[in-house]
C-alpha cells in the first residue's frame, strides 16, 4: 500500500491514493479510516503529509473528521451538477437514478412581508401562498422545501404531494419557469431541518434561496430549499472574460 513517489508533492499523491481506495471500496461510505498513525505507516508518509492530504479531502467533502473520534468516508452525492443549470428538485432526484417522492407538511396563505412585496412587486393586500414539503429519494428525506407563490397564481385544486411545482405552475397558469437568481449558503446542524431530514450531527446542509422567473421575466416562485450536503453536490463553471 506504500505510495510510489513521482514528481508531484507527496500529499497530492496521498489524496489520489485515498480517493482510489475509496472508489475501489477498500474504505466504504460512512466507514472509519485507520488512525493517522496507522494510515501514515501504511502509506509510508509522515503524519504531517497525511494531515495535509486529509485537510484537503475534508474541504472537498470526501471525508469528515470528528475531533476525538476519527475520520469517516462521506457518502457520494446522489446528484451533482453545475449550479448554472436550473432543474426542479424532482428532476434532480430522477437524474440521480432515484425515485422522487413528497411528504406534504403544510400550506397556508399569509400577508406579504416587505421582502415578498419587493420580490413579487405586489401590494400589502395581495396574499402569499406558502407550501412546506419534504422531498424524498427512494423514500429517504433529502430536501426540505419552503415555496412562496403569489396567491393568485397558486392552484389550490392541485395536489402538492407529488410532482414538481415547476410543472404544476406551468400546467395551471402557463407560467413556465425559465431562469432563477440563486443564493447559496452552507450551514451546519439546524435544529428543525436536520431532524426532519434525519441528518447525522456532522452532516452539513446547503441552502439554496431562489427567485424564479417565467419567460416574460416575471417573478412567480420564491423557494428556500435545504439540501443534505452528503446527498447533493453543486459546482459552478466560471469563465474568464
Amino acid at each position: 500500500m506504500l505510495i510510489k513517489t513521482d514528481s508531484r508533492h507527496l500529499y497530492l499523491q496521498v489524496i489520489d491514493r485515498l480517493k482510489k481506495d475509496i472508489e475501489a471500496g477498500i474504505y466504504k461510505e460512512k466507514e472509519k479510516l485507520p488512525s493517522e498513525f496507522d494510515l501514515a505507516k501504511q502509506l509510508g508518509v509522515s503524519r504531517a503529509t497525511l494531515r495535509e492530504a486529509l485537510r484537503i479531502l475534508e474541504e472537498e467533502n470526501v471525508i469528515t473528521r470528528r475531533h476525538g473520534v476519527g475520520t469517516f468516508v462521506n457518502p457520494k452525492p446522489i446528484f451533482t451538477s453545475g449550479i448554472e443549470q436550473l432543474y426542479s428538485v424532482t428532476d434532480m432526484i430522477k437524474q440521480g437514478g432515484m425515485e422522487p417522492g413528497t411528504i406534504f407538511l403544510s400550506s397556508k396563505t399569509q400577508v406579504p412581508s416587505e421582502e415578498d412585496i419587493h420580490r413579487f412587486s405586489c401590494n400589502e393586500e395581495e396574499e402569499i401562498a406558502v407550501i412546506e414539503r419534504v422531498r424524498t429519494a427512494n423514500g429517504n428525506p433529502v430536501v426540505y422545501c419552503i415555496d412562496k407563490i403569489p396567491n393568485n397564481l397558486f392552484p389550490w385544486e392541485f395536489s402538492y404531494n407529488d410532482g414538481s411545482i415547476f410543472d404544476i405552475l406551468e400546467q395551471k397558469n402557463g407560467k413556465k419557469i425559465t431562469h432563477a437568481v440563486t443564493q447559496i449558503e452552507p450551514i451546519g446542524y439546524h435544529d428543525k431541518v436536520s431532524q426532519i431530514l434525519e441528518c447525522d450531527p456532522e452532516t452539513a446542509l446547503l441552502v439554496l434561496k431562489q427567485l424564479h422567473y417565467n419567460e416574460n421575466d416575471e417573478p412567480v416562485l420564491y423557494s428556500v430549499n435545504y439540501f443534505k450536503a452528503d446527498s447533493f453536490s453543486f459546482h459552478v463553471v466560471r469563465k474568464r472574460i
